[in-house]
Formats: structure tokens, C-alpha cells, sequence
């Protein structure tokens, strides 16, 4: 294959599609002397933001609070970020846009992993009866949750381009698909209800979505060693599938390289058939072994405990008689419970409406122009989505803090 490839089909101005590539939901005002391009101005606000930040104290496989070596979302974020920008320059893609993808595309993240994520989908079923994916949260998150202080200290929403908020909704890495090929319709992207639904709009999209596959087939199989979750007979299992010693770097380089050599604009972004193979190969290997492992079972009951129990203190702070919040339930509680009780109702009064605050609530929300999402707060669906928007953002770490406030017994 020839390198740089896909260069005549990068996501650059030259594309007849760039102006909506890089539309915004709202215009944004350029700083004197702004020297970034559209996309890596994303890639900074993303970088900039308390979501990218959390990402370092949120679970990928194994909880990792006492543990410095083992994989959290933010490491996996790099590996991601990595792995596209290594694919995405060989090819002769757009590498800022890839980047920018690549760094958002697990913002919005619940804690304790996939585990936290299904654990947030059964209160969603239960209580919304709607859906709850982390793609999906994490455009939620990019376009309506999180704030960046302004040249004013002003809280205002990330505002990210189409195109970077098209491939955080759109990486579903789950699908099992060669050949991935950018869709051609710019639609809704809320209309997007199911996980891998639709294509990304860019062939930096579509990098992406592969990455995030080879970023974490590996690095969870070095953890899982270093965990003693494989025995000697099932290491030698999974040393048969690459014919070597299988560790992260073995397995993105024989990834990484079979992608590049195969891949062109008429076929789409592929792998040959035979590391097809390998790469489901390792995949089925990790969920026989890692994923389903009994040993995750005590954290599976952990985790679920936390999430729930947190759920149903907050969900104490909402009269449905009246359709209102009681503001002294977190009054009384704000000095037994920190922790939760003041991220919570801070929460709350930056994204509601300010005719439902008192003046010191005001004082503090006259700092914040971003979206009120939670209007007036006049039904107990809006306070539930509020709560779960609230713990979806948090991170382990947090979560185990706010949970041991609730067993600690105070005055």
C-alpha cells in the first residue's frame, strides 16, 4: 500500500463537506491572535476540561484506586490517541481531527467501567424507561454537561465541532465489522439511538472506532497478568494466537501495521482476514477469561452497592407532591455528607434556572452561561436525570468517598 493513502479524503478545507465538518452548535467568538485550527481548538478545550480530567480515576477493567500500574480510562485514552494518530498519519488523514476524537471519546464515562455503565442503564430503564449508552453520554456530556471558564470566569459549554462530536457518539468499538467506510449524511446526531447504529461522517471517525478496539484488547490482558487472573496453560493459549509472546505492544504493532497495509479508499479501513481472526480471536479470549472471570464478582457487587445507595440518598432531595427540591433535606445533610451533598445541589444550581434559586444560589450561578438544562426542575424526571447525570460524571474514586460518607455517622 502507498502511503498517505487517503490524503485526498481527509477531513482538510479542501473537503466540499468542511464547513459542516466544522460547525458548531453555536458560532464561537476567536481570541486575538488565535493560532489553533478549528479541530485542535477541540482538542484542547476536551484536554482543558474537568471530564478529560476525571478520566484518570475511572476504572477500564479492574479497579484501580491502590494500584499505579494497572489501566485507567485515561491511559486507555492514550493508547487510543496513539494508535489513530500512528494509523491516521500514515494514511494521510487529518491527525488534529483524529486527535480531538481520540481524546473526547470516553468523556462522560461512568465510573467502575462497562460495569458502572450497565448499572446506570437498569436505573435509567427503571425510572425513565429510556436507554442509557456511553457514547450517547458522552455527546450528552460534550454538548450540555460540560463547562470551560471563559477570559470573563464564565462556565460555558465545550461547543465542539460536528466532526469530533460525530466520532464520540459514533466509536462504538463493540461492532464487529471490517471494511468501515464513512457514512455520507450529516443528520441529527441526537437522533442516534443505538450504539454502532450509524457510521462516523470522517474517515478519522472510522480510525478512531478501530483504535479503540486495539487499544484495549491488549492492555487488559497485561493487567489481567499482572492480577494473576491468567494461568500459565491460559497464557499459552493466548501465545498461540499471535505465534509469540502476546503483550500490548506485540499485539498494536501487528494490529496497527496489518491496518495499514490493507486498507484503502474502495475497501475501507480493514484488516486482512487473517488478523481479523486473530484480533476476535483475543477478544473472545479476554471474555472467557477477564471479563467474566468469578474473581470480578465481589467488585461487580461492590461497585453496584455504591451506585445504587448513592442513587437513593440524592433521590431523597425531590418532593413529588410538589414538584419541587428540598433544599433543606441538603441543608440539613451538607455537613454530615460533604462530599456528595455540596457537589450535588452546586450541580443543580448551575444548570437550573435561576427563578427556583434563593439570592446566595444566584450569587453563585451568575458565573455560569451554559445551557439550564434542568429548567425549573417541575418534574421528578428532570431531578432523576439530574442525579444520574451527576453520578455518571463521577469517578471512582469519588464515588467510594461519597458512599464511605454515607456509612460514616455524624452529628
Amino acid at each position: 500500500m502507498s502511503p498517505k493513502l487517503f490524503q485526498n479524503y481527509a477531513a482538510n478545507p479542501e473537503s466540499p463537506n468542511w464547513d459542516k465538518l466544522i460547525s458548531r452548535l453555536k458560532p464561537i467568538q476567536l481570541r486575538p491572535g488565535e493560532m489553533r485550527s478549528e479541530f485542535g481548538r477541540d482538542y484542547t478545550r476536551i484536554l482543558h476540561s474537568n471530564a478529560y480530567r476525571r478520566l484518570k480515576h475511572k476504572t477500564q477493567v479492574f479497579l484501580n484506586i491502590d494500584n499505579d500500574h494497572i489501566c485507567t480510562r485515561m491511559e486507555h485514552v492514550a493508547h487510543v490517541e496513539s494508535v489513530s494518530n500512528t494509523i491516521a498519519t500514515e494514511l494521510g488523514l487529518n491527525t488534529e481531527l483524529t486527535k480531538a476524537i481520540a481524546i473526547g471519546h470516553d468523556l462522560g464515562h461512568a465510573p467502575f467501567g462497562h460495569l458502572g455503565e450497565r448499572i446506570i442503564k437498569e436505573l435509567c430503564k427503571k425510572y425513565l424507561n429510556k436507554d442509557f449508552w456511553h457514547e450517547q453520554n458522552g455527546l450528552y456530556f460534550v454538548d450540555k454537561i460540560e463547562l470551560l471558564k471563559n477570559e470573563y470566569n464564565q462556565g460555558k459549554n465545550l461547543n465542539l465541532t460536528y466532526a469530533v462530536r460525530d466520532g464520540i457518539i459514533c466509536h462504538c468499538g463493540e461492532v464487529d465489522e471490517n471494511q468501515l467506510r464513512p457514512r455520507k449524511d450529516f443528520i441529527d446526531l441526537n437522533s442516534i439511538v443505538t450504539p454502532g447504529q450509524v457510521a462516523p461522517v470522517t474517515w478519522e471517525g472510522c480510525i478512531v472506532k478501530v483504535s479503540d478496539k486495539i487499544a484495549y484488547v491488549g492492555r487488559d490482558i497485561e493487567d489481567a497478568k499482572s492480577l494473576g487472573f491468567l494461568d500459565q496453560e491460559e497464557q499459552k493459549e493466548l501465545n498461540t494466537i499471535f505465534d509469540k509472546v502476546t503483550n500490548t505492544t506485540v499485539i498494536m504493532y501487528e494490529l496497527i501495521t496489518d491496518i495499514c497495509q490493507h486498507s484503502n479508499p474502495q475497501d475501507g479501513i480493514r484488516l486482512s482476514h487473517e488478523m481479523l481472526a486473530k484480533l476476535n480471536a483475543v477478544k473472545a479470549f479476554n471474555y472467557k477469561y477477564i471479563y467474566t472471570n468469578p474473581r470480578l464478582t465481589p467488585y461487580n457487587n461492590y461497585a453496584t452497592l455504591i451506585v445504587n445507595e448513592i442513587f437513593n440518598f440524592l433521590m431523597q432531595g425531590y418532593n413529588p407532591t410538589t414538584n419541587t427540591v428540598n433544599w433543606n433535606y441538603f441543608q440539613a445533610n451538607a455537613q454530615r455528607y460533604p462530599e456528595l451533598v455540596v457537589g450535588f445541589t452546586e450541580r443543580i444550581i448551575r444548570y437550573c434556572n435561576t427563578e427556583i434559586l434563593d439570592y446566595q444560589q444566584k450569587g453563585y450561578a451568575q458565573n455560569y452561561q451554559n445551557l439550564k438544562i434542568y429548567g425549573n426542575m417541575d418534574k421528578q424526571e428532570i431531578y432523576i436525570q439530574a442525579v444520574l447525570d451527576y453520578i455518571s460524571g463521577m469517578t471512582d474514586r469519588f464515588a467510594i468517598a461519597a458512599f464511605n460518607e454515607l456509612l460514616t455517622f455524624k452529628k
